[in-house]
């Protein structure tokens, strides 16, 4: 991503089935706490995205991703989970909400 590109807002999708089964199955309190965070998201930039201590934007080595793309993420949702994200252009596409900290970098 080109310097200029990490000053822009950052766009979320939302769309991906599994991440949607998992937002709706967390308890309301949870549930909550993720729209929140992805509130907080869509008004930051990319490089506020990337130096945000809550955020906790990582890069998830221990897993290989997907053809055509190029990483996988990992990003604070909830006090207590962890949402797997890849970069597309200036969407942060989410894919999964892990049920705890390690199934998010694939061990267990």
């Amino acid at each position: 991503m080109a310097k200029n590109d990490q000053d822009k807002l950052v766009r979320l999708d939302l769309n991906n089935p599994v991440f949607q089964k998992n937002l709706f199955m967390l308890q309301k309190p949870e549930r909550h706490a993720a729209l929140d965070s992805l509130n907080k998201i869509r008004q930051m930039t990319w490089n506020q995205v990337y130096r945000d201590s809550g955020i906790k934007w990582e890069k998830i080595i221990s897993v290989n991703p997907p053809t055509g793309i190029d990483a996988i993420y990992s990003l604070r949702i909830t006090q207590a989970r962890r949402a797997t994200a890849y970069c597309d252009g200036d969407f942060i596409r989410l894919l999964t909400i892990a049920p705890d900290h390690d199934n998010t970098y694939g061990k267990k």
